[in-house]
């Protein structure tokens, strides 16, 4: 095995299916929750105001900063630190829910974890 590990290009374009999705889904997400809070669904948006500005800024940056680096080229270990930052989010989220009475809610959370994972996986150190 040589010192630099590559992936195939199948493996790159599932990696970078997924840091799209990641990427669509905090955009979304946040921009939802900076702009158009009020037609959110969620019952904790109305009890936790700051909360909602607070995620809406991290999501946002979360979803720039899991597609942005590497898609530049540019300091692509960013990436790794938004799919750290992205687990975190949602290990917190999980968190919060389950405290609510919401563990039937964290199905999502879980699966964007994952993919989370998936991404910091295929982008570890001496990938393509």
């Amino acid at each position: 095995m040589t010192a630099k590990q590559t992936i195939s290009k199948a493996m790159n374009v599932f990696i970078w299916i997924a840091q799209g999705l990641l990427a669509l889904t905090f955009i979304w997400a946040g921009s939802m929750k900076l702009f158009k809070p009020d037609s959110l669904p969620f019952p904790w948006v109305k009890d936790h105001p700051n909360l909602v500005i607070f995620t809406g800024i991290v999501d946002l940056l979360g979803g720039l900063g899991i597609i942005l680096p590497t898609l530049l080229r540019s300091r692509s270990a960013l990436t790794n630190f938004a799919a750290y930052g992205i687990i975190t989010l949602m290990t917190i989220a999980m968190i919060f829910h389950i405290s609510r009475g919401e563990a039937k809610d964290i199905g999502f959370n879980i699966f964007i974890l994952l993919l989370a994972l998936f991404v910091i996986w295929g982008r570890r150190k001496g990938s393509l």
